[in-house]
């Protein structure tokens, strides 16, 4: 890994200390310079799970990718730039229950003794290290926290409508990208899943988010949406132009 090339993507510099400062601002670059995207899902792309593989395609072809990639690839980043950084796996809430245990990646990052969960693979979700003290924190997105219900385990919330809401359930327990081997092609292949059903390609900005869903494209500005239908030949021209993306 070219870890030059990967800071330039991100418009970060290199010369900084493993602090959550420079964490904090190597997790707000990437999520507005790499979108997550399924589009090799839609297309039956097969996606292994490997570092290599996510570099080429995520630095060199200028792509996206859905958790496995990006975050695998940003803890090796991190890693290599001093900060004790491991994945970790998750189970995502839904309305009516949850999806496939452990098959969301995160990383959970550990600065002074006091650990922080950082994902840049979950879409519009918190932008900044969160703290597993139980500490509120805030961006454009929402307000968040993390509530640990039994040993070692966990609850990533966000506020809506006055209430807390879980987003996914994660152990601090460390993982290898070949723990989520079956998880990665279920996410590929299962009707179950929620990549399988439509593109999807996502990315953060200043201040709010542009996302391609379909053929609906949601900007959000300061918590304003607006939408705009796309038409076939209209959605290759808008992932270049917005997401610089080539399919």
């Amino acid at each position: 890994m070219k870890i030059q090339e990967y800071l330039n993507r991100l418009s970060v510099p290199a010369d900084n200390k493993p602090d959550l400062k420079y964490l904090t601002q190597l997790q707000q670059s990437h999520m507005e310079s790499i979108p997550f995207e399924n589009l090799d899902v839609t297309r039956k792309v097969p996606i292994e799970l490997d570092a290599d593989s996510f570099y080429e395609k995520i630095m060199v072809r200028k792509r996206g990718g859905f958790c496995y990639e990006l975050n695998g690839l940003f803890q090796l980043l991190l890693s290599e730039l001093g900060f004790q950084a491991h994945l970790i796996s998750c189970t995502v809430k839904k309305p009516d229950g949850w999806v496939r245990a452990d098959s969301h990646a995160a990383i959970l990052v550990s600065i002074n003794h006091f650990p922080y969960l950082v994902d840049v693979g979950f879409g519009d979700s918190v932008r900044q290290p969160m703290p597993l003290s139980g500490e509120e924190k805030s961006d454009v997105s929402g307000s968040y926290r993390i509530k640990e219900i039994g040993k070692g385990i966990f609850d990533l919330e966000r506020l809506e409508n006055e209430k807390w809401k879980i987003l996914y359930r994660f152990s601090d327990k460390p993982k290898q990208l070949k723990d989520f081997t079956e998880a990665c092609i279920f996410n590929q292949t299962s009707p179950e899943s929620n990549f399988t059903h439509g593109d999807l390609a996502t990315i953060a900005t200043k201040n709010g988010r542009i996302t391609l869903a379909g053929h609906i494209v949601t900007k959000s500005v300061n918590g304003q949406k607006e939408k705009l239908e796309l038409n076939e030949s209209e959605i290759h021209e808008y992932l270049q132009k917005q997401f610089h993306i080539k399919i």
